[in-house]
């Protein structure tokens, strides 16, 4: 009897977990198609670039592919040492509207992003700037769509959710975990809510007015901050600007890894970087990281601890206790077969949930211990050992 009220308290529980977690995306704000606006003013589109050989020209061209009539294109080669600069250069010979800039040594204090986007914003002259990262491919109506929902939303800045490209196996597996952990972490109702601190933007399309960049003191004023896109809605929310995350996924996507080594190093870099500074928030985190372990580890062997209680004992109570871990593990498929097939992949990867978890709660375990420990992080070649 122990055992079975045991698995009816972590059946109901484990109910409530789930139909929570899976209940917190909530993106009201959604970007659909829209014409060119009369009479535009001036979009910088500032694109930063440390060997990115294989996206840079997608993204780059799918940058001067936009409808919006009244642009400049600028990319920031962050001291590449693969083939990036010689294909912008090749771009540029095509169309001037692109240009090229060679960035200098990293100086002391700054973080590698941060300073590549602080050069990229001062050779621009848009009345707005459009930070997007080289792995983020814009449909030709991207432009005009943001600023239409920008100026509808008076967004000072406005940054997008994006439609995420899932090519290899593991991206497959771990990705959509991680999405659904962000949208429970950074809720969008209380990000678009002026009312709240709360501040979250990302930095793989970030649309800021160029008035309210310089009021805050542009990414000098986050000069050390490797999870800089957070920084930086911190300091336009918190310096009384408006701040709107909306879903972007008509109109750009984004390919952020290609490989379970390449995820490892970026969300290791980033997970507890981007809560180390809210306590609560570094909270959710661990108890996140602790379920993401449960589901790998416990789930899979609820009902055969059932059916060996039950062989062994021949209590019917133990048929109850498989039949409570596989409507669990039942819901939680269903749950996750509806984000696979938002995220454009087989419905089949939300088998794979348990491994999945698994490895997201090492990632986040493994980042929390490169800040705790002094190791630091390592990212484009550079490491950083934050304060």
């Amino acid at each position: 009897m122990s055992y079975f009220i045991t698995s009816t308290i972590l059946f109901v529980a484990a109910l409530i977990i789930i139909f929570w977690i899976h209940n917190q995306y909530h993106l009201d704000i959604i970007v659909t198609p829209a014409k060119p606006p009369i009479n535009p003013p001036l979009i910088s589109i500032c694109i930063p670039a440390r060997n990115e050989e294989n996206n840079i020209r997608r993204c780059a061209e799918s940058a001067l592919a936009q409808d919006y009539p009244n642009l400049e294109v600028i990319v920031l080669d962050d001291r590449s040492t693969d083939a990036t600069l010689t294909q912008l250069r090749e771009i540029a010979s095509r169309d001037p509207r692109l240009i090229p800039i060679s960035g200098s040594d990293l100086p002391e204090g700054w973080a590698g992003k941060p300073y590549a986007l602080f050069q990229a914003s001062a050779a621009a002259h848009g009345e707005w700037l459009c930070f997007v990262d080289a792995d983020t491919f814009l449909k030709p109506e991207a432009i005009s769509s943001v600023y239409a929902k920008t100026i509808e939303t008076k967004a000072d800045l406005f940054t997008t959710m994006n439609q995420q490209i899932l090519g290899s196996f593991w991206e497959k597996v771990v990705m959509p975990l991680v999405m659904t952990a962000l949208s429970v972490g950074f809720s969008p109702r209380k990000v678009n809510d002026p009312k709240t601190r709360d501040a979250i933007a990302n930095g793989q399309f970030i649309f800021i007015k160029r008035s309210v960049y310089n009021a805050i003191g542009g990414h000098e004023s986050v000069k050390d901050q490797i999870v800089e896109d957070k920084a930086i809605s911190e300091q336009v929310k918190w310096n009384g600007y408006h701040l709107v995350v909306a879903d972007g996924m008509q109109v750009l996507s984004t390919r952020m890894y290609t490989s379970l080594p390449t995820m490892w190093e970026g969300w290791t870099k980033n997970i507890y970087l981007g809560l180390r500074d809210h306590p609560s928030m570094l909270l959710l985190g661990a108890f996140g990281a602790t379920l993401a372990l449960v589901a790998a580890l416990f789930l899979p062997i609820w009902p055969v601890l059932g059916l060996l209680m039950y062989i062994k004992t021949g209590d019917a109570l133990a048929l109850g206790i498989i039949a409570q871990a596989l409507t669990v593990f039942g819901v939680l498929i269903f749950m996750r077969t509806r984000v696979a097939r938002a995220m454009n992949i087989s419905a089949w990867y939300a088998w794979t949930t348990p491994l999945g978890a698994g490895i997201f709660a090492s990632m986040m375990l493994t980042s929390a211990w490169k800040v705790i420990s002094g190791t630091g992080v390592t990212w484009k070649g550079r490491l950083y050992k934050p304060k």
